[in-house]
């Protein structure tokens, strides 16, 4: 799959006559439904057509993946202009918690959430044919692509609630009766879509204990318990809601129910064993080198074939010419929030993986780039790198790494903070460890272990913590912040964090004012004195000017900061938590026969 996903005939035919997303029914096929959902590789062709809409143009490829987690207190575009609180970029827009239903970006028929439409009209009509035909009660490599169809369903609207918030419920193919939808409350898509997926865990294999689930391009029953516990916690979680920022009313979705749920999935991924934590890096560089063998971290990647998705483009490490990693000058379009790096203690290994302060130059020498220091403002994520992939990227804006879109340490970490609010704190803590121990020297660990330990609010605050300093980059921030709700303070928090940070005051007071650098022996690699608290010893530094290293104001530029108040303010322009969701766009409104509407867009049904 990682070179091709075959369009099948009916989504061909699908593709064709969908124009707007839910609001035409597609071209009937003239290929009768038995003839295919009883065949097994016809089929299958028809379940991973469903990922067809996960890679075209403006859907997760180039509009949802690269913008929804955007801005958190831990992720930011990188130093994009114009300033973040301009009223007139569409870019800017879609992130800083002011977005309108006519965004340039995203008001086309052809945006995400047109293709996510589109990926759910193709599932529907897989379930719907495989529970006709495909006999799945006998065969369980039938059962096991109704458990895949089921699964991708979920993501999607998993992703459509998450974003848009309540949204039209669409679970049966296009049909003269349903091509008109007004929004429906997202607690009954959530109950509908935990009741998929605990049928789909009965369909599935795990990981590698069938030929299908031996790549994690394909969903496997750890996938499956996976996104059931994470949908059970955003279910019960605090949401954008018609009457306000708040927790479901349904008592079905109660917390406490929805902590079970996550816990008992989560461990019993963990205790079956079929995927395997290893190094915190080991995990990134095999995403990079396209290695999507199952049984280890990574749980589930949306696939993208090589020439498409545009993974490190978003993501990755800047380069700034085509050079010997790639032909390919992109990436570093979103970053770590500035002050990340020194929130990290010293000796994480995450922090130097996760946040780097450089970029690949526009200068070659000898066909060869090297790396060159960035500014404050321009931190770029390096958990995706060129530098560690198998192959040269060609493609202008599409580099063909996955996105990684479940791994297991996730999967501790929901384990454990289900298990702490269940009032089991120190089990809690055996699944928050093995992620730290990973990272942190021993005795740290330990010490981290007291700290958290020392109450269930103490625990979730270290939840808190932690999953910011794991997850940077990987868009789980902000559907985190909404559901604990804590979006606003913790929005607060990182422009206050900001101010001090480019005033070095508070928590950053005693910051150097300049980085010193050169280039290591390789001709290549950035070596750096100034990062950290500590590093401007006089001496030190008159050592390092006499062997030619050269040095750069860190935090100010002809005297102003370089973190400007307008950076800062741009961080959100109005309130995160009433305006977290994003409008369902005008050219849908327009066409939707007066169903659909963004009367009271920031809160729908109140129920």
């Amino acid at each position: 799959m990682k070179n091709y996903i075959k369009l099948s005939i009916f989504s061909m035919a699908l593709a064709a006559g969908m124009t707007s997303c839910d609001l035409e029914a597609p071209t009937q096929s003239t290929l009768d439904g038995s003839s295919v959902y009883s065949v097994y590789s016809l089929a299958e062709a028809e379940v991973m057509s469903i990922h067809v809409s996960f890679g075209e143009t403006n859907s997760y490829r180039g509009r949802f993946l690269p913008y929804y987690g955007l801005n958190t207190d831990v992720e930011v575009p990188s130093g994009t202009a114009p300033s973040f609180a301009s009223k007139n970029d569409d870019k800017q827009n879609l992130v800083n918690y002011d977005t309108s239903e006519s965004n340039g970006q995203m008001n086309t028929d052809n945006n995400a959430y047109a293709k996510f439409y589109e990926g759910i009209e193709r599932a529907n009509l897989a379930i719907e044919g495989l529970r006709q035909y495909g006999d799945v009660a006998n065969n369980k490599n039938m059962a096991q692509l109704l458990g895949e169809a089921l699964t991708l369903r979920a993501v999607i609207y998993a992703d459509l609630t998450k974003a848009w918030g309540d949204v039209p419920a669409r679970f049966t193919p296009n049909n003269n009766d349903n091509i008109y939808m007004p929004r429906c409350n997202r607690d009954s898509i959530y109950k509908v879509l935990l009741a998929d997926l605990k049928e789909a865990e009965d369909y599935c294999y795990w990981p590698n204990q069938n030929s299908v689930t031996k790549t994690t391009e394909r969903v496997s029953k750890s996938f499956v318990k996976a996104l059931r516990a994470r949908i059970a916690l955003y279910a019960g979680g605090y949401g954008l809601r018609g009457d306000g920022y708040r927790l479901s009313k349904d008592p079905e979705l109660a917390p406490e129910k929805m902590y079970q749920i996550a816990k008992e999935e989560c461990e019993d991924i963990i205790n079956a064993g079929y995927n395997k934590l290893g190094s915190f890096k080991e995990n990134f560089t095999k995403l990079c080198q396209d290695n999507v063998t199952a049984g280890g971290e990574s749980i589930w990647e949306i696939p993208f074939s090589d020439g498409r998705g545009r993974v490190l483009y978003t993501w990755g490490v800047k380069h700034a010419s085509k050079d010997q990693y790639t032909q390919q000058n992109q990436g570093g379009v979103n970053g770590p929030a500035p002050y990340l790096y020194y929130d990290f203690d010293a000796d994480d290994t995450r922090r130097d993986i996760t946040c780097v302060p450089y970029q690949w130059s526009k200068e070659l020498v000898n066909g060869k780039s090297h790396q060159e220091l960035r500014k404050i403002s321009q931190w770029c994520f390096g958990k995706l790198r060129y530098e560690w992939m198998k192959r040269i990227v060609t493609s202008t804006n599409d580099d063909g790494v996955n996105f990684q879109y479940m791994r297991l340490a996730d999967v501790y970490l929901m384990a454990a903070e289900a298990e702490n609010q269940l009032g089991n704190t120190s089990t809690a803590w055996n699944y928050m460890e093995p992620v730290l121990a990973r990272v942190l020297p021993a005795a740290k660990v330990n010490a981290l272990k007291a700290k958290y330990c020392a109450s269930k609010d103490a625990f979730q605050q270290g939840i808190i913590e932690q999953r910011g300093f794991e997850f940077a980059g990987e868009q789980l921030r902000k559907a985190d912040l909404v559901r604990w709700g804590i979006i606003d303070n913790k929005m607060a928090e990182a422009k206050q964090k900001l101010t001090d940070l480019a005033n070095r005051q508070g928590a950053y007071e005693g910051l150097p004012d300049k980085i010193y650098y050169t280039l290591d022996t390789d001709g290549e690699t950035l070596k750096l004195y100034g990062l950290n608290k500590g590093e401007d010893n006089a001496d030190k530094i008159k050592e390092l000017k006499a062997a030619g290293w050269e040095n750069k104001s860190w935090f100010v530029s002809n005297g102003a900061n370089i973190i400007t108040e307008d950076y800062i303010n741009g961080l959100y322009v109005e309130q995160p938590s009433t305006h977290c969701l994003w409008p369902i766009w005008k050219t849908f409104i327009d066409k939707s026969n007066g169903y659909l509407n963004n009367d009271g867009i920031y809160g729908q049904l109140s129920d």
